[in-house]
Order: structure tokens, then C-alpha cells, then sequence
């Protein structure tokens, strides 16, 4: 169907800051409500599926109401993802750091967090670019900030991704850091390189390999298993028994990025399977609807995941 929508009283400033540079922003959103877009004045002409239609003339609107200033990405893909960081369920979910506040971007995000704050394990799993560890440590942030746990406890399996460990210079310490960089970045960004230095100094928070949980029991702590797919189903078991009496933990792996040897199974997909119907534990799944890095990821995403389709199919 073909509607002709205004969006508003004429307001030329707001306009240029909704359409975006050289229409930026009408050809995000044709792209991700597969519609067609062209604007004369304040009047749009929306082509496409009946309900994609209506959908772009409620977003259409939206960012006008907020495009008094120019519109940054996170607005338009927050609006995008049709939510504003709540879900029917309540209100907003909104995570409070010293360096920044952070909301769900997509409906699945909302639902992650509230996971994460309800439950005392959760589980998230999908492709790159979904925030789940992001997401998890800016929940380990915000518990420690508000005195809810005593210290943050990151982990990953240090698993050789096509490259060789022992030709890593260095000492053990030296050797493992590049798998838990990742983790590092998160915190630097939530809380500043200077607050996490003091930080690690205090004891607040840990990183280190999966390997050095073995025997220890968490008490008091946010623990967070990243890229566990690359955990053995012993390993998975081990890590989850460390928890102790007021921890919460997070576990966060894309299960299409398995970099175990060929033949062993993934703790991660393990534990899908044994533990989706205990309680107490939450698992959230993760697409490339969820993507929120550049939207080319999550037509990347879409690709590999339509091409593991195909060969499945054709077996």
C-alpha cells in the first residue's frame, strides 16, 4: 500500500535531524521495515506492506518528537526496535553507573535484564553484536555500585581460536590477557580506565581463566562466564557449581562460534538442554534482530545463519 503521512507542522531544523545526513536515516529505517521513502515538505510517501507502513509512520513520528537535536544511532535504533527500554511487563529497566546509565535496546535486551536482576543464573545466548556481555557487566557494574554484591568476578575459557597459545610471548599472565580483553573493554567503558584501576587494586573486581574458578566457591559476587561455548560439558559444570550464598551469575556464548575441537561437545549447549526447566535459572535467545553494532553485523549475521539453513536442509 502507498500512504502519504505528515509528520507535523513544518519545522525545517527538525526535518534535516529526522531524515538525518543525506537522508541517512530514511534508508536505515527502508532497510529495516522494508518500506520505501520520499518526502516533500513535512509529508512523507510511505510504500510497502500494510503493516510496515503503519509501523513507519509511528516511528516517523517519534523521531520527529525527538528530533529537536540531531539524532544519534542509539536513538534511531532504539525506536527501530519499536520499545523504549520497557516491556509490557513494567517499567523501564534503567542500569546506574558512575560513567553512564544504560537501557535494553530490543525487546529481547529488556527481557535479558530483567532476567539478569531476577533470577540468580542466567543464561545468554546468540550472535555477536546482541550486548550480552555488555549488557551482563554493566549489571555486575550497577550491583556493585549500589553495594548489592561485594566484588565482580569475570572468567573465560582461554581456548585457542585457530592460533597457538604457547607461541604467545610472554608468561602465563601475558599469554591469556588478549582472551579477556573484551571484558576489560566493558569495564573501561562503563566505569572509566582510573575507577577500574583502583577497582582491580581494591579487589572489586577479578578476571581471570576459566581454569583458576576450579575448587574456589564465589560468595557475595557477581560472576560472569563469557564465550562459554568454548566450555567443555566439565567445565560448564564446575563453573556453576562455584556459586555461592548471595551471588548472581551471568553465562553469555554464541553457540554458531564454537572453537572447541572437532568432536567435543560445548558445555554451553549442554547446559541448554539439562538445565531449561530447573528453577531459579533463566536463559534468554539472542538474533540478529538484536544485533546493535553497525546494522551491516546483523546482515551479516542473517547470511551465515541463512547459509547454515541451507546445508541443513540440504543433508
Amino acid at each position: 500500500m502507498i500512504r502519504r503521512h505528515p509528520v507535523g507542522p513544518p519545522d525545517n531544523q527538525r526535518l534535516a535531524h529526522l531524515c538525518g545526513p543525506l537522508d541517512a536515516h530514511l534508508r536505515r529505517i527502508e532497510a529495516a521495515l522494508a518500506v520505501k521513502l520520499a518526502r516533500r515538505d513535512e509529508v512523507f510517501r510511505i510504500e510497502g506492506a500494510r503493516e510496515a507502513v503503519e509501523r513507519a509512520e509511528a516511528l516517523l513520528d517519534a523521531l520527529y518528537e525527538q528530533a529537536a537535536a540531531p539524532l544519534g544511532e542509539t536513538v534511531l535504533e532504539r525506536l527501530i526496535a519499536g520499545q523504549d527500554g520497557a516491556d509490557a511487563g513494567g517499567a523501564p529497566i534503567v542500569l546506574h553507573t558512575r560513567h553512564t546509565d544504560l537501557a535494553g535496546r530490543t525487546p529481547n535486551q529488556v527481557q535479558y535484564l530483567r532476567q539478569m536482576l531476577g533470577h540468580d543464573i542466567t543464561f545468554g545466548i546468540g550472535p555477536a553484536g546482541t550486548g550480552k556481555t555488555f549488557l551482563a557487566v554493566a549489571c555486575a557494574v550497577d550491583a556493585l555500585e549500589r553495594h548489592g554484591v561485594q566484588r565482580i568476578v569475570l572468567t573465560r575459557p582461554a581456548v585457542e581460536a585457530g592460533e597457538r597459545l604457547g607461541f604467545l610471548p610472554g608468561d602465563l599472565a601475558q599469554k591469556v590477557d588478549p582472551y579477556l580483553r573484551p571484558l576489560y573493554d566493558a569495564l573501561y567503558d562503563l566505569m572509566g580506565f582510573e575507577r577500574v584501576g583502583r577497582a582491580f587494586e581494591k579487589g572489586l573486581i577479578e578476571i581471570a581463566p576459566l581454569a583458576f574458578m576450579r575448587g574456589r566457591t564465589l560468595n557475595h559476587a557477581f560472576v560472569i562466564l563469557d564465550e562459554a561455548q568454548n566450555t567443555t560439558r566439565e567445565q560448564m559444570k564446575m563453573f556453576l557449581t562455584r556459586i555461592g550464598y548471595g551471588s548472581r551469575c551471568v553465562v553469555t556464548g554464541d553457540v554458531s562460534q564454537i572453537d572447541l575441537p572437532k568432536g567435543m561437545a560445548s558445555g554451553l549447549v549442554d547446559a541448554r538442554a539439562v538445565l531449561a526447566r530447573v528453577p531459579g535459572i533463566a536463559f534468554t535467545d539472542f538474533s540478529a534482530a538484536d544485533v546493535v553494532r553497525h546494522p551491516l553485523v546483523a546482515r551479516i549475521v542473517q547470511a551465515y545463519e541463512g547459509a547454515r539453513g541451507a546445508e541443513a536442509d540440504a543433508r
